[in-house]
C-alpha cells in the first residue's frame, strides 16, 4: 500500500517532532556530562582529600550567594574573599534562615567563574552535595571544604586566574519523605 503524498508528508514531520523531542531531552543529560568532564560552564572537581603539594602561589576565592525566586529562605556567605594559598585547603562558610512556620526542604547549585577556573576548584565537602532541610525559624551554618588544585599555574588559560567566585543559588524542593512523615507524626501527636 502507497502513501500519498499528503501523508508522507505527515509522517516526515511526526519523525522531525518525535526526534527534537529527543533530542531536547538528551540535551540536559549531555551538557552535564560535558561540563563535568570538561570543567566547562565553571563545574567543579570532588576529592576526598585536600591536595599533596601547596603552592607559594596564592589566589583570591570569592563567595556569591543568591535564592530562586520564591525562595523564603534567607541565605548569604558569612565572608565574602579569603585568600588562600594554591593547592592550601579552604574553609568558607554560608548562613541559611528559615524565617517561616513550617520546614524548607532546598537545593543549592553552584558555580565557578571564570570558567576556565572550574576544573581546578575542587571541592572536598560541600553542602551542596545534599539537600538541606532547615525547621522553623531555625538558622544553620553550611562548610564548603574546598582547595584549587596546583595544575592551574601550568594550564595555558588557567594560569591567568587571580581571582576565583564560588557561586550557590539555592532552590526550594520537595520536603524529603522522611521530613513529610515526621510532620504527619507530628501532626497527630498535637491533635492528642
Amino acid at each position: 500500500m502507497a502513501m500519498d503524498k499528503q501523508q508522507k508528508t505527515v509522517v516526515q514531520l511526526v519523525g522531525v517532532v518525535v526526534l527534537m523531542g529527543g533530542l531536547a531531552w538528551a540535551s540536559v543529560p549531555f551538557y552535564d556530562w560535558f561540563c563535568r568532564v570538561t570543567g566547562f560552564g565553571g563545574v567543579t572537581g570532588v576529592a576526598e582529600a585536600g591536595s599533596d603539594r601547596i603552592l607559594d602561589e596564592t589566589i583570591k576565592v570569592r563567595f556569591d550567594g543568591s535564592k530562586e525566586r520564591g525562595m523564603p529562605w534567607e541565605f548569604k556567605p558569612m565572608q565574602r574573599e579569603m585568600e588562600v594559598r594554591i593547592g592550601e585547603t579552604g574553609l568558607a562558610f554560608y548562613e541559611a534562615y528559615n524565617p517561616t512556620d513550617h520546614p524548607i526542604a532546598g537545593q543549592a547549585a553552584y558555580n565557578v567563574t571564570p570558567y576556565e577556573a572550574g576544573g581546578f576548584f575542587t571541592k572536598i565537602d560541600c553542602f551542596c552535595f545534599t539537600e538541606q532541610v532547615l525547621q522553623p525559624g531555625e538558622r544553620v551554618e553550611m562548610p564548603v571544604t574546598f582547595y584549587v588544585d596546583p595544575e592551574i599555574v601550568d594550564d595555558r588559560e588557567g594560569q591567568y586566574v587571580h581571582q576565583i567566585t564560588l557561586s550557590y543559588t539555592f532552590y526550594e524542593i520537595d520536603l524529603p519523605e522522611e521530613a513529610q512523615a515526621a510532620l504527619a507524626q507530628d501532626g497527630k501527636t498535637n491533635l492528642n
